[in-house]
């Protein structure tokens, strides 16, 4: 679910470097699963960013990092029932993105 968003990115090999594909993720709100999760699904971004951080300093990394990334920090706060149900009708495939300068960009599409 983290690398399953209408929102986000797939590069190809000309266009992929690692700081996009770290940024290539969401934060979702796993309700009371934060906890059980250790934060891993709402501290996703980071976890891309610093993999080898300890979970328990996530929290307070994502803090920090959420206002120097700006938009291009990913966050999804939609119940994950809905956001799931969402994604599986939205994010069949992905498709390159014609009309830009980047073409190795593709972005999820669902008409078949």
């Amino acid at each position: 679910m983290h690398h399953t968003h209408p929102s986000l990115p797939h590069y190809d090999k000309t266009e992929w470097d690692w700081l996009r594909g770290a940024l290539a993720t969401v934060d979702r709100d796993y309700g009371v699963l934060n906890r059980v999760f250790h934060n891993i699904t709402d501290t996703h971004v980071v976890h891309h960013l610093f993999s080898n951080m300890p979970h328990y300093h996530a929290m307070e990394a994502t803090k920090v990092v959420k206002p120097l990334l700006g938009e291009y920090y990913q966050f999804d706060g939609t119940p994950i029932y809905q956001a799931m149900w969402r994604d599986l009708k939205e994010c069949i495939y992905v498709e390159k993105e014609e009309e830009s300068l980047n073409k190795g960009v593709y972005w999820y599409n669902n008409k078949i």
